[in-house]
């Protein structure tokens, strides 16, 4: 059999090769002759950046990469270093706004959206720059912050201005003070740059969905403040429809990474695009799909959450146009989970007991991934010589 092994990261435990090297491991247990090949996934978020330095060769970006480090401001205001890279040939660079700005380098009692900034990624953006590249991808997922991307936009030199002409710090507080929008400083380099924001979810800007309601509350936000953030970002929205004409407010994902999305757009002159299905064509999903028999992927935890454009919903919507079955190993349970069966994913292999509990399982995560998918991969034999065993009762030779 021909498999092809495309889980993402598992957040916080394993990542996406770590996780894929497991599964293959399992499979071998069931059947040794088995050919596995190896295609870490990520969707613009945790994984991002190595998946696309590592690319086969088969994708789009043809070459491996390089990696690059830079000190830069980190979401509380203390230096980072940062580490970001290129994709080889075609000269794209790489950022993962995680590394700069992100909430797993912000300790859990820091955490403060009214206070956390994308300073850094701006710095990061600016650092590619500076390097000579003209094309540049940023994930953005994994953010402490909630500034609407204030932060990274003033890295590169844009101004945020109340009513008297005076200068706000590029905070989401301050915005709810923003009068205008001075661009006139902005990297003049920006404009000959294509720039992609790579996003791992589509809400808009404000309102319950938006990026403060939804992800407000992980990044630190207590409930009394909650529409403090959205008001400031509504105002936000505001201006840049009056000024620049660019309805962020209602535009999908300009929520990603707490409104950066809006910012990368609207004064950067981006593009937003799925970072699944970016990543799918960069490294060259389809070329495996062709001759795979079987595809395994998998994720942290699955729930409703993940037909919105998450990397396993992205492949097996991928393998479907192919005809390849799809099992996705688990390693918890949400709601909502089961949706994904009616996208293409086939089996959904849960790789913790309901005994454990996150740490537990968190630890003992590859010994959990492998075994999972040993199940699996039996099961699927059983089935598949069931299956042979009744086509030949019912066409005997």
């Amino acid at each position: 059999m021909n498999i092809v092994i495309a889980p993402q990261a598992f957040k916080g435990s394993m990542t996406g090769m770590e996780a894929a090297c497991a599964i293959a491991e399992g499979i071998s247990r069931v059947d040794p002759d088995a050919q596995t090949v190896l295609i870490p996934m990520a969707d613009g978020g945790d994984g991002t950046l190595e998946v696309l330095v590592n690319a086969p060769s088969h994708g789009s970006l043809k070459t491996k990469g390089r990696y690059f480090k830079t000190t830069v401001t980190g979401p509380l205001g203390d230096p980072v270093l940062a580490t970001w890279g290129t994709t080889g040939i075609h000269h794209i660079a790489v950022i993962e706004m995680a590394k700069a700005s992100g909430l797993a380098i912000t300790p859990q009692e820091r955490r403060d959206p009214k206070k956390a900034t994308t300073f850094g990624t701006g710095q990061l953006i600016q650092a590619a720059l500076d390097l000579g590249f003209r094309e540049i991808i940023v994930g953005l997922g994994g953010s402490a912050t909630n500034d609407g991307g204030v932060g990274m936009a003033h890295a590169l030199g844009a101004r945020f201005l109340d009513k008297r002409g005076d200068k706000l710090p590029p905070y989401i507080t301050s915005l709810s003070s923003l009068e205008t929008i001075d661009l006139s400083n902005i990297d003049p380099r920006l404009v000959d740059t294509r720039l992609r924001g790579a996003i791992d979810v589509l809400n808009p800007l404000c309102g319950p969905q938006g990026a403060s309601m939804v992800y407000g509350p992980q990044k630190g936000a207590s409930p009394d403040i909650l529409n403090e953030l959205d008001d400031a970002l509504k105002n936000y929205a505001t201006v840049i429809q009056r000024q620049i004409g660019v309805n962020v407010l209602e535009m999908p994902g300009a929520g990603a990474a707490g409104g950066a999305g809006a910012s990368l757009v609207a004064l950067m002159g981006g593009t937003l695009v799925p970072g699944a299905d970016l990543i799918c064509d960069a490294i060259g999903l389809p070329h495996y799909l062709a001759d795979a028999d079987l595809i395994f992927t998998g994720e942290g935890q699955m729930d409703g959450q993940t037909i919105y454009n998450k990397a396993p919903f992205v492949v097996a919507r991928r393998a479907r146009d192919w005809g390849v079955p799809v099992i996705a190993i688990a390693g918890t349970l949400g709601p909502g989970y089961e949706s994904v069966l009616e996208y293409g994913i086939d089996t959904v292999e849960v790789a913790a007991t309901s005994e454990m509990n996150l740490d537990e399982a968190m630890d003992n995560a590859q010994d959990l991934v492998r075994n999972a998918a040993e199940r699996a991969m039996k099961a699927h034999l059983q089935l598949r010589n069931f299956e042979r065993g009744e086509r030949k009762r019912e066409f005997p030779a």
